[in-house]
């Protein structure tokens, strides 16, 4: 008895010994937070994702400086985390990535994965290929043809090498050869599509081409994929059999049922015009899931349910976009760079340790390179492209990209591939994915694709030389050439912005013609036996066409890319273009309108393409009023910038001094201030007022009454130049309006005044010079002669309905700056309740003036009040900052004139 007593009393629970609670103070109780713990796995997990979201943000940095994809970034960033270079720091991977940690990783990566591949059929438009369906099956058909018969042939060479390294399982030479020839035909869509957007050829012929036919080989090869991933899971040959009739009825399924019904609740949902809702985004997401669930358990990979969900979603309405708006941030940044951080630690370049191996690396990039190369030129030249354009559809098929690595993976995981031949194949993706861009670029310049639109449209032979040639009189007088030198404005081109819309729109109702009057109209009914005028046209004849062209930011986004792919729909579904189209329908005008999605550094060479496509006789070019260059979404925001914040320097003022540099045609810059009568609001400064719920319902009042004082007026200082010249021209084509008064001054300094304020600059030579962005010359004696001969040639032939409304003043100055403001002041802003008044400058002056040390000394030109950047000052001129600095009450327009124009 007392043996038992004992033996209970031992094994009985004490405040010391027994099973305790796991810690719950982490860190605080000295726990190692890096130390992998099966079940509390996500403090692991997060590291890891860290680690790898951080490292190919850093890579891509100097990598899109070259213009390289963000793909080639991730794919290094994997390598160089994996065996192949971190991974050899003794502890590192067992520190960081642990074998036990894999699982974890790869299941949310997967996840991802097959969220991935649902906007990649997303991005596939299949419209495209069917309204180009002849091209791109025949660049797409050889494209495929040639490196999938070429990968076939070393696919005998690596299954017989190769096929002794661990990791296989044995399978036979046919189904190996279809991998390799999949792996070598198959095309990267998404990459493509990303480079075709940033080199600017998407609404290029050859991007046509090349979208058209990358469509058609994207679907073939996911198939082909399927069909082996099909033969390597199967047991017998029946059952391949079966797997892919059953693969090919549920794709039926897909199209004549599930997607009928889910374009019905799109409908009766609204979410095809209005966007996807937060149910439909549930819906279309349980929707992939349920669609990667059964083609997993037939014996397909799951991503091939996730991309057909995406192939039968509908871009009507730009419901694609908006769709993968939702949902493309958090899988291109978060779940992309972790898959490829698993292909990274699968790849050991270390395993490339003999000769043969690097033999056959060299030869998979030689067989994917000129396999894709050669079948897409001679493709693309037998559907008689130029040899130029064949060559860059060549290299640009021969893109591998993600979708290589997709599929590589793939052999990897059913064990087609060992380590060794998946570094051999990661090797070639790497390498072509690099190449293509700076191939395509050295075969398809832009200036050859200038030339090569030249030439199609007849204006050039192939030696560019032009085809007419204007015969031009030679004996004309130099004031007559002067007043001729600049044809009437004819064709405008206006670069639309949302912000400013309002003031451009009133700036071109001053400056087309007239509405036509109204006539009453008949019932067609008692029409009958009505003498009908026909003499007398319904409209007038239009004088003016006015384009308009929309620039939006290309971002990283996918959607942003199936943007560009869609540019028609975005256009017509464009607000700020529909409100451009509708005014020139009540104005008059004959309108055209156009959106552009393209960088913002390529900004002012679109708007410089489009004035040459145009043939624009001047652009209109509206200063950002928020000083950004992207438009915000929140145009309140935008618009509550105060003016130092417009004017301040930035992407905004470097875009415009890079388009006034290199203008193909007449540029009119405005700056607006309260034109149209809405002025912009100005903040008290030190003061700031908060809003509430009260505050904002209090001011909804009545709206405001139209106004009843429509006129304008305008105030031009005139000195001399081709810029002035061209400026008088245009402020005497808007004062045509019955609503527009101008006073138009001839500044003539004097030549004899010596003063610390005024440099007037001597030079021997007619031969101008640059200063601050200006176009100098001489201020001889004969110039100024010639300039003010001018000036009284364009008053004496000024029209008696214009003498009424337009007056010309010569008046002499020793400070010409400062009686410029003066006179400003006085001229413009004195009527509170009109449309607002407008200052008109020429960018450069001919006089030969300097206004440095004049414009220094103007109050708010220095110091800690100066309002007006460097880079806004070399843009728009000295006599355009005094303006701006000095807050005169009325907007600001700077013409320049034609570049050829500046050397007269």
């Amino acid at each position: 008895m007392a043996t038992v007593v004992s033996s209970i009393v031992t094994h009985s629970p004490t405040p010391t010994a027994g099973v305790r609670a796991a810690h719950q103070g982490g860190i605080l109780e000295g726990a190692n937070p890096s130390k992998y713990d099966a079940k509390n796995p996500i403090i692991m997990f997060i590291i890891q994702a860290g680690i790898i979201v951080i490292f190919c943000r850093l890579l891509h940095y100097p990598l899109s400086k070259i213009r390289q994809p963000r793909v080639i970034a991730e794919i290094i960033g994997g390598i160089l985390l994996g065996p192949s270079v971190l991974g050899r720091i003794p502890g590192f991977s067992n520190a960081i990535f642990p074998k036990e940690s894999i699982p974890a990783l790869s299941l949310v990566a997967n996840f991802g994965l097959i969220l991935f591949l649902f906007l990649v059929g997303l991005e596939v438009d299949l419209r495209i290929f069917l309204s180009n369906w002849r091209v791109a099956l025949s660049v797409g058909a050889a494209g495929m043809a040639l490196p999938f018969g070429l990968g076939c042939a070393i696919a005998y060479g690596l299954y017989h090498e190769f096929r002794d390294d661990s990791g296989l399982v044995p399978i036979s030479f046919g189904t190996y050869m279809l991998f390799v020839g999949v792996a070598m035909a198959i095309t990267a869509f998404p990459v493509l599509c990303r480079i075709l957007t940033e080199l600017k050829l998407l609404q290029d012929h050859v991007g046509v081409v090349v979208l058209s036919a990358g469509v058609g080989n994207d679907v073939v090869g996911w198939i082909l994929l399927a069909l082996c991933v099909a033969l390597v899971n199967a047991g017998s040959g029946v059952t391949a059999l079966y797997v892919l009739l059953t693969c090919i009825g549920y794709v039926l399924f897909l199209v004549y049922a599930i997607r009928p019904a889910f374009l019905w609740i799109l409908t009766k949902n609204g979410s095809i015009q209005n966007g996807p809702s937060q149910s439909i985004v549930g819906l279309t997401i349980l929707m992939t899931l349920a669609s990667a669930f059964f083609t997993g358990i037939i014996g397909v990979h799951p991503i091939f349910g996730g991309f057909l969900i995406g192939l039968i979603c509908p871009h009507d309405g730009g419901f694609a976009i908006k769709l993968a708006e939702k949902l493309e941030d958090l899988v291109t940044v978060f779940f992309l760079p972790l898959y490829f951080a698993l292909s990274g630690l699968s790849t050991n370049i270390g395993l490339l340790d003999s000769g043969i191996t690097w033999a056959y690396v060299i030869g998979v990039i030689f067989t994917a390179f000129f396999g894709k190369f050669i079948g897409g030129t001679i493709a693309a030249r037998l559907c008689k492209m130029i040899w130029r354009e064949s060559f860059t559809v060549g290299v640009l098929m021969s893109c591998k990209g993600l979708v290589e690595l997709i599929v590589l993976n793939i052999g990897l995981q059913a064990k087609i591939l060992s380590q060794r031949t998946f570094t051999i194949f990661v090797v070639m993706a790497l390498a072509t994915t690099f190449a293509t861009t700076p191939l395509t670029t050295a075969l398809y310049p832009p200036w050859y694709r200038k030339k090569l639109a030249a030439w199609r449209r007849g204006e050039i032979d192939w030696d560019d030389n032009p085809l007419d040639h204007d015969n031009q009189s030679v004996d004309e007088s130099p004031i007559a050439s002067q007043k001729d030198s600049v044809s009437e404005i004819r064709r405008l081109l206006v670069y639309l912005r949302l912000e400013s819309l309002p003031s451009s729109l009133t700036f071109l109702s001053i400056l087309g013609s007239d509405r036509p009057e109204n006539t009453s109209r008949v019932h067609p009914s008692k029409a009958a036996g009505r003498p009908t005028d026909e003499s007398k046209p319904l409209l007038q004849k239009r004088r003016l066409e006015v384009h308009g062209l929309r620039m939006l930011e290309l971002s990283e986004r996918l959607s942003s890319v199936m943007k560009n792919s869609e540019i028609e729909d975005v256009a017509t579904k464009d607000p700020v273009v529909n409100s451009f189209h509708s005014f020139g329908q009540l104005n008059n005008l004959a309108v055209s309108g156009d959106v552009e999605i393209v960088p913002e550094h390529s900004y002012a060479e679109i708007l410089m393409r489009s004035a040459s496509n145009q043939a624009s006789d001047m652009v209109f070019l509206p200063w950002s009023e928020s000083g950004r260059l992207s438009e915000t979404s929140n145009t309140t925001a935008a618009l509550e910038h105060s003016r130092q914040h417009m004017l301040e320097n930035g992407a905004h003022s470097h875009f415009v001094a890079t388009f006034l540099k290199h203008a193909p045609c007449h540029t009119a810059v405005f700056v607006n201030n309260g034109f149209g009568g809405v002025a912009a609001k100005r903040e008290h400064e030190g003061l700031t007022r908060s809003k509430s719920r009260l505050s904002l319902r209090s001011n909804h009042g009545l709206p405001p009454a139209p106004l009843a004082d429509q006129s304008h007026h305008i105030f031009f200082p005139f000195f001399g130049g081709a810029d002035d010249r061209t400026a008088l021209r245009f402020v005497l084509r808007l004062a045509r309006n019955t609503n527009v008064t101008a006073t138009i001054v001839f500044m003539d300094v004097e030549q004899g005044v010596t003063s610390a304020k005024v440099e007037i600059v001597q030079e021997d030579s007619k031969a101008s010079r640059k200063d601050g962005g200006r176009v100098v010359k001489t201020s001889s004696h004969e110039i100024v002669e010639q300039e003010k001969g001018f000036f009284i040639s364009m008053k004496d032939s000024l029209s008696r309905e214009l003498e009424s409304r337009v007056v010309f003043e010569l008046v002499s100055t020793s400070q010409p700056l400062n009686d410029i403001i003066e006179r400003a002041k006085s001229e413009v802003g004195q009527s509170g309740k009109n449309s607002g008044d407008l200052v008109v400058l020429g960018r450069g002056h001919g006089s030969g003036v300097s206004f440095r040390t004049e414009l220094h000394h103007l109050p708010g030109t220095v110091g800690p009040t100066h309002s007006v950047g460097s880079e806004v000052s070399q843009a728009l001129g000295d006599v355009a900052q005094a303006v701006l600095v000095t807050e005169i009450k009325a907007s600001l327009l700077v013409v320049q004139a034609k570049r050829e124009d500046l050397t007269v």
